[in-house]
């Protein structure tokens, strides 16, 4: 039998080496690479026979989950209704968008309900989280607070207390003297994660673990600390906007892509119960270049504002400004205006903002980027009181999109009398809106501006 040797990684980017070396290959940190025992090999290397698993079927019928209500809607509707005993959740997003803020208020929140709630801080002393409850009146909350970064304390300490939840903030801070590694590198990540989830799944405590993100936008740290937790929610916002979203990437007890909306406010964040009107700004003067977006975000449907400015470019390469949108997406639609549409836009500088700061991704705005560029770049302005959505193809062609019915629901409530759709969409939520259907751009380009 060959034996196991012994593997060299680096506690920066997790970059495997066959031995110790001072400079790493993957991301090129000196002394960053150390060295990690092999694990053992079946029940031959552990010396001992292991047990037998109790198999089911797929028949099987089980309780769902108990959930435990914050009373925070928003924040029950992401995590797919209501806090999951034993659940491990990682929460990330940018320096400053107010992931403490929300998780103090939600620790408060769950611990007014009845569960009992500790807020563990490794990034502050426990007077600034208490300034910061006093900032949000959140004082008599019966909510246990600690400052400390040695995670075996911590588990000690959430042994002895044995909460309902525990906020870990963050786990990059978390120090565990088992690894040698810097806190916050890979090594250390990884391994105060898997104790920190395994402690939830054994004593049956709900652990809120706080990620920092990279310049990139994902949480920093090794992947595998994603795949470990049940749920992983993105706190996302624009500095100069109020608003932020809570947005579920992955959720094991609710769908995934499911959104809060949340306002800062001098008292903290608020809920916004209709994110529709807040994306929305002033419809009563048409203005070219805005077209309105009915779009889904998780099980929500939302109208956003796709604002487009068209002007002569003084440059040999025109600039193309995103922002909210996918560049490539957005890149294709113009070359589809182009190709099939014979609209250049050669010589012209052209700006796209989503109005408020959401970020859109879902490929059914595309008709509503393109209206949006048609109409500025030809000073035309859509009707206001209009809707688009749909999914342009290569060809030119329109394609029918999901939850047609739930989109034209939310626009009439809104009091839009209009919208434009794919061919062979199913609208029967649009009672009393005029319909119009198309079945290709060109069609579109035509009848809105006259041109094809």
């Amino acid at each position: 039998m060959s034996k196991s040797t012994s593997s060299f990684i680096c506690s920066s980017c997790g970059t495997a080496h066959k031995k110790w070396q001072g400079r790493c290959e993957g991301c090129g940190a000196w002394n960053s690479i150390v060295e990690e025992a092999p694990l053992s090999s079946g029940p031959k290397a552990l010396g001992a026979k292991g047990r037998t698993i109790a198999l089911t079927d797929l028949a099987t019928e089980e309780a769902p989950p108990p959930r435990a209500g914050s009373g925070i809607a928003e924040l029950d509707r992401v995590l797919g209704g209501g806090l999951v005993p034993a659940s491990a959740i990682l929460v990330g997003g940018d320096p400053g968008i107010g992931k403490s803020t929300l998780l103090l208020q939600a620790a408060a929140s769950f611990a007014t309900s009845g569960l009992k709630c500790l807020y563990i801080s490794g990034e502050e002393a426990s007077a600034q989280v208490r300034m910061r409850a006093q900032r949000l009146g959140l004082t008599t909350a019966p909510v246990g607070l600690g400052a400390e970064t040695n995670l075996r304390d911590i588990l000690t300490t959430l042994d002895a207390e044995r909460p309902d939840l525990a906020v870990i903030d963050s786990i990059q801070t978390m120090w565990l003297d088992t690894v040698e590694a810097a806190p916050g590198s890979v090594s250390q990540v990884r391994a105060a994660a898997h104790e920190l989830v395994t402690f939830a799944k054994k004593r049956g405590v709900a652990i809120i673990l706080v990620g920092h993100v990279t310049k990139e936008g994902q949480i920093a740290g090794p992947r595998v600390v994603e795949h470990m937790v049940d749920t992983v929610l993105y706190f996302e916002g624009e500095r100069g906007h109020q608003f932020r979203i809570l947005r579920a990437v992955k959720n094991r007890f609710g769908p995934a892509d499911e959104i809060g909306v949340f306002e800062m406010t001098g008292g903290g964040l608020a809920e916004v119960t209709n994110p529709s009107a807040l994306f929305l700004s002033s419809r009563d003067t048409p203005a070219p270049g805005s077209a309105v977006f009915a779009g889904i975000e998780g099980t929500r449907p939302v109208l956003t504002e796709i604002q487009a400015l068209v002007a002569p470019s003084t440059l040999a390469s025109p600039r193309r400004t995103v922002v909210g949108l996918d560049s490539g997406r957005v890149s294709t639609i113009l070359a589809v205006l182009e190709s099939r549409c014979g609209i250049p836009f050669a010589g012209l500088d052209v700006f796209l903002n989503v109005a408020g700061g959401l970020r859109v991704s879902e490929p059914a705005a595309d008709l509503a980027v393109a209206g949006a560029l048609l109409s500025a770049r030809e000073d035309v302005a859509i009707p206001p009181d209009m809707v688009l959505f749909g999914e342009i193809s290569l060809s030119g062609a329109l394609r029918p999109v999901g939850q047609t019915e739930n989109r034209l629901k939310e626009a009439s409530k809104l009091g839009f009398q209009q919208a434009t759709v794919p061919s062979r969409s199913k609208t029967g939520g649009g009672e009393g809106m005029k319909l119009r259907e198309m079945s290709d751009l060109t069609a579109f380009v035509g009848e809105m501006f006259g041109a094809g």
